[in-house]
């Protein structure tokens, strides 16, 4: 107890200490990285900025994270993240850049923390590599720098390690149920992958607290019921609350929170059983070809025959790419499951530039380790990262779905493990500690060697030179450092400086990319092609006023064919979370260049999904027309919605929730709206019909039709998207 009285102590005199001015560098980085030009983000992601649009209404739709300001559905996460948001848009004003500051402090927060952590047990300038590579992994400011949560949910999962620690250090058993309710907070983010921590959380404590076995359970099980409470806690009063005095809970088939963070935000993730609806099935190998052949050929003509379409949706599909070119079966650049997948490409550039330089550090960190201990301090939190690492490293090596900014949960440990490794792999090197006195050089040749493969199929696009001097250098610095290996003078510590600048210099250039080529809110991606859709796959957009994904446009703002309704469902699922984040989601850039060198002539990107623009004739047909019904218009999903609850505030309904899959509406309910005057006018496009067939066939016999002349653009510069324009129809019953 003396001993950890006087680390009570010895902590509260460090931070007494004058702030490290090798940190402020690395910090203003971070804070450059994740801030800079979030100002240019009009929309960012436009699902969940229409939702805060919409809690800042009223409390109604702020506890529950309702999606339109009338209530009618929730987004498809829950609500802690954006009640945050909402918070910053009610001090700040509602803007893109308000939304997404709270992720992109969330960002360097992160940073600060890693710095704090690694500091104390593995030295100063441990916890300076360890903050730096934090700063520079590429995924870390791409997704920062939107309002998706995996920034804030990292941040958060950092708070709970620090007060993990804290109670290791200090055996108090209030930082441990501190650090499980933390994380129960953070299952109020992003539900189930919150826990993927767990393990390390619970083995840390087991092996690195000084207490008896019989209080480390007591604490333990405590500690998980008091977490399991709060992450459920909100569930819990959703899911108890009457279906009619809430908003449904969208992108779930069964208008429940535990439903959707167990199943469609949970197990289904792993197993990817998600299905072009939306709901809990394996979509067929035929509608996953066809789905790519849609994502990959924008313009290709929709009359060819059904043979010749089935052979070209194989053979798109089959030439799907990561980002830079290879073959690419996992949709979204997300590979194919396997234990190499994060070297896969379309993964590797996003967080895996430090893996083998990780792997060398941890085999010098464990060296010499014995199963049954002693342990140091250093191993147990060795121990600790670990336990993080390799669960979550297999999770997406073998899950079924996910999204590239998911990565962001492999970056803590991975930041932990270069930093506490730089710095323990030194050590071996300069006391000729055998055979450990090699990982050094060995970890640097072999690191150099995977960024030079990760960054092969972009020389079109950065130029060999960054490539090959990249290469060289790794090379050249592992040899000179393994044959001065018996020599103790300052060129040798010049030397290892500089390699550990050489293998931050093409990662660093990888995070500044959303900056340089703009950023992508609908699928945070790294890279040279940053801006483009679907998490790698290049933009076809050429003209700066064309809104969305390579040439769809908002309602009404096409060439006037309005003939092509419902003749292709997109892939639906959760924004940012689940499934294709085509209809409705988050943003991709509607300035997006034609070539990775190309950039938006436009001072404000309009980023927020397909459809991220406001047909201004349409809005001003339905505002002139709006006799008192409570939605300015009703539409299949939140693709059309989004946009104009952002720029009027008013109710638009959103049939079938984010992707048009969720079976909220009822033809019978429908009748009910209309006759109490709640809504008239339908806007039916080729996107979301999934479970709403029926309200759909019911809306088109029972409606008329309004004339395009009177609501749709016919701007000569647009382009016809391959789901075609829809129609606008009105109904009034008596």
């Amino acid at each position: 107890m003396k001993h950890m009285n006087s680390e009570v102590k010895e902590e509260r005199t460090s931070n007494k200490k004058r702030i490290d001015l090798f940190l402020v560098p690395i910090v203003l980085i971070a804070a450059f990285l994740n801030l800079f030009k979030i100002w240019t983000d009009e929309y960012a992601n436009a699902y969940y900025t229409a939702a805060v649009k919409s809690m800042l209404q009223s409390f109604h739709n702020f506890f529950y994270a309702s999606f339109d300001p009338g209530g009618y559905v929730t987004i498809d996460k829950p609500p802690v993240v954006f009640w945050i948001q909402t918070i910053s848009a009610k001090i700040f004003g509602f803007h893109g850049w308000s939304v997404i500051l709270p992720q992109a402090l969330a960002g360097i927060g992160s940073v600060l923390l890693l710095y704090v952590l690694v500091k104390r047990t593995f030295g100063v300038w441990a916890g300076r590599f360890a903050a730096l590579a934090m700063a520079l992994t590429p995924i870390v400011p791409a997704v920062s720098r939107t309002n998706n949560i995996d920034s804030m949910l990292v941040f958060t999962l950092l708070v709970a390690t620090w007060m993990l620690f804290r109670a290791v250090r200090t055996a108090k058993f209030g930082w441990v149920l501190a650090a499980f309710a933390m994380i129960g907070v953070a299952f109020n983010m992003k539900m189930l992958q919150a826990y993927m921590v767990l393990p390390a959380f619970y083995v840390f404590y087991v092996v690195a607290t000084k207490i008896t076995w019989k209080k480390k359970i007591a604490f333990l099980t405590t500690a998980t019921a008091l977490m399991l409470a709060v992450s459920v806690s909100w569930a819990v009063v959703v899911d108890s609350t009457s279906a009619d005095k809430r908003p449904y809970m969208g992108s779930s088939q069964t208008n429940s929170v535990l439903e959707l963070a167990f199943g469609y935000n949970g197990i289904n993730r792993l197993t990817g059983n998600t299905s072009v609806t939306g709901s809990s099935h394996k979509q067929p190998a035929q509608t996953q070809q066809q789905t790519a052949s849609s994502e990959t050929k924008q313009n290709s003509s929709s009359s060819a025959d059904a043979s010749q379409s089935s052979n070209q949706s194989k053979s798109s599909s089959q030439k799907m790419q990561a980002p830079g070119g290879g073959n690419q079966n996992g949709m979204f650049n997300t590979g194919n499951p396997g234990p190499f997948r994060l070297f896969q490409k379309g993964l590797s550039d996003q967080i895996s530039w430090l893996l083998p330089f990780v792997i060398f550090s941890i085999v010098g960190l464990f060296a010499g380790v014995k199963f049954k201990g002693p342990y140091t301090t250093k191993q147990k939190e060795s121990l600790f990262w670990l336990a993080w690492l390799l669960p979550v490293a297999v999770f997406f090596s073998i899950a079924g779905f996910f999204h590239q900014y998911y990565l962001i949960m492999l970056a803590p440990p991975i930041a932990a493990f270069a930093g506490a490794g730089a710095v323990a792999l030194w050590s071996m090197y300069k006391q000729r500690n055998g055979w450990k006195s090699w990982l050094l050089s060995s970890g640097i040749l072999t690191t150099a060697a995977l960024q030079v493969y990760i960054m092969s199929p972009y020389v079109s696009s950065i130029g060999v030179t960054p490539i090959a001097g990249v290469g060289a250098l790794g090379v050249i610095l592992a040899l000179v450092l393994a044959v001065r290996k018996e020599r103790k003078n300052s060129v040798t510590n010049y030397l290892g400086v500089a390699a550990m600048v050489v293998l931050l210099a093409m990662p660093a250039y990888w995070a500044m990319t959303p900056i340089i080529y703009g950023g992508n809110s609908m699928l945070p991606a790294a890279g040279p092609d940053s801006s483009s859709g679907m998490g790698g796959l290049p933009s076809t957009a050429t003209n700066s006023k064309q809104s969305g994904f390579n040439g769809m446009q908002p309602p009404g703002s096409s060439n006037g064919n309005s003939s092509s309704n419902n003749q292709m469902q997109p892939p639906s699922g959760s924004s940012n979370g689940g499934q294709m984040q085509m209809p409705g989601g988050s943003s991709n850039n509607s300035q997006m260049p034609n070539s990775f060198s190309g950039k938006s002539s436009s001072s404000k990107r309009k980023s927020g999904g397909m459809n991220a623009e406001v047909n201004q004739k349409l809005l001003n047909y339905l505002t002139k027309n709006n006799t008192g019904e409570k939605y300015l218009f009703a539409t299949t999903d939140s693709t059309s919605a989004a946009p104009y609850i952002i720029k009027t505030g008013k109710p638009v309904m959103a049939m079938g929730g984010f992707s048009g899959s969720d079976p909220i509406l009822t033809v019978s309910k429908l009748k009910a709206m209309i006759k109490k005057g709640e809504v008239k006018y339908f806007y039916l496009s080729g996107m979301g019909k999934g479970g709403q067939s029926d309200v759909i066939t019911w809306i088109k016999e029972n409606s008329k039709e309004v004339p395009s002349s009177k609501w749709q653009s016919t701007s000569s510069s647009s382009q016809q998207g391959p789901f075609g324009n829809g129609t606008l129809y009105e109904i009034t019953l008596k």
